[in-house]
C-alpha cells in the first residue's frame, strides 16, 4: 500500500508556525539560481507558494553570470536580514564546491554546504539535507529503524551519502548498505532489506518482484515518462510493500523542512545575538 505522508507534513507544518509565532522578526529565504531549467524554475515557484504560506520572507536572485553566484553568495551571507540561502543546482559552467562554501554555514537551510555535510559524521544534524532529512522523518514515524536493514541505491552527497550517515546514528542504528550503477545483482541486495530507498533517478528501477513482503520502500525519484512524474518505483510494488507516492511524497515533506531550517536559523541567530 501507500504510505500516508499527511501526519508527518502536519506535525512539521504545525512545528513551523508554533515556532514562527514565538519569533519578533519574520524570517526571510533567498534562492540564487543561474540559467535555471523547466524544472528548477516550478520548484522555486512551489518554494514561493509554501514560503508565503508559513508568511516567511522570499525572494530570488538569478545571477547574471558565474562570478556573480560568488558575490551574491557572499553578499547574502552577510547580510543579517537574510536568514536561509538555497542555491539551485545543477550550475551551468559553475564548480558547485566553490559556490556553496561561499554560502555561511548558518544560513545553508539545504545542508549542503561542505561543514553540515560534515558534521553528519559526528552526528550533529543541526542543517542536514533535507530530502535525506524527509526521509528520517518519513521513517521514524511508521517503523523503529534501530537494527533494521537498510539499502539505499544512489550515492549523491544530496541523498545517499548524508542519508546513510543519518541512519547510520547511534540513535537509529541502521544497517545501511549503499548501491550504485556499479553495483552487482542489485534485487539479492534489496530483497533481504527491511527498507529500501530509491534514490537513483530511475524510473521503475524498483520493481515488485526485487522487495520482500511488508517491507518499506521511500520513493525518491523524480522522473518524467509520457509527461506525467513516476518515481523510482514501479506501481505494483505498492501490492506487497509500504511505499511512499510520487509526487506528493518525500518531496513535500523536503519543501516543509527546508521551510523549517529558515526558521531554525533566526532562532540561532537570536540566540547568538543574546549571548
Amino acid at each position: 500500500m501507500y504510505i500516508d505522508i499527511k501526519p508527518t507534513a502536519e506535525k512539521i507544518t504545525n512545528n513551523i508556525t508554533s515556532r514562527i509565532s514565538n519569533l519578533d522578526i519574520q524570517p526571510k529565504l533567498v534562492a540564487v539560481t543561474y540559467k535555471p531549467d523547466d524544472s528548477t524554475i516550478s520548484y522555486l515557484k512551489s518554494q514561493q507558494k509554501t514560503s508565503r504560506k508559513f508568511n516567511i520572507k522570499y525572494e530570488i536572485f538569478e545571477a547574471i553570470s558565474p562570478q556573480n553566484i560568488f558575490k551574491l553568495l557572499n553578499e547574502l551571507s552577510k547580510d543579517n536580514t537574510v536568514h536561509g540561502i538555497f542555491l539551485t543546482h545543477p550550475l551551468p559552467d559553475v564548480n558547485e564546491i566553490e559556490a556553496l562554501i561561499q554560502i555561511n554555514p548558518d544560513k545553508d537551510v539545504e545542508g549542503r554546504h561542505p561543514y553540515n555535510l560534515g558534521m553528519l559524521a559526528y552526528g550533529n544534524e543541526k542543517f542536514p539535507p533535507c530530502t535525506a532529512e524527509a526521509i528520517i522523518k518519513i521513517l521514524e514515524d511508521i517503523t523503529n529503524i534501530t537494527g533494521k536493514n537498510a539499502v539505499i541505491i544512489g550515492r549523491s552527497t544530496a541523498v545517499g551519502k548524508p542519508l546513510a550517515l543519518m541512519l547510520l546514528r547511534k540513535d537509529r542504528s541502521a544497517t545501511v548498505t549503499i548501491c550504485h550503477t556499479k553495483t552487482q545483482n542489485l534485487e539479492n541486495i534489496t530483497k533481504n532489506s527491511d527498507i529500501v530507498i530509491a534514490a537513483a533517478g530511475k524510473a521503475n528501477l524498483i520493481t515488485k518482484n526485487m522487495v520482500k513482503k511488508n517491507s518499506i520502500v521511500i520513493d525518491v525519484g523524480i522522473n518524467v515518462v509520457n509527461n506525467k512524474i513516476v518515481g523510482d518505483v514501479s506501481k505494483d510494488t505498492s501490492e506487497i510493500a509500504d511505499v511512499t507516492p510520487v509526487p506528493g511524497g518525500v518531496g513535500k515533506i523536503t519543501t516543509l523542512l527546508l521551510m523549517e531550517h529558515v526558521v531554525k536559523s533566526v532562532e540561532l541567530m537570536l540566540k547568538n545575538s543574546n549571548k
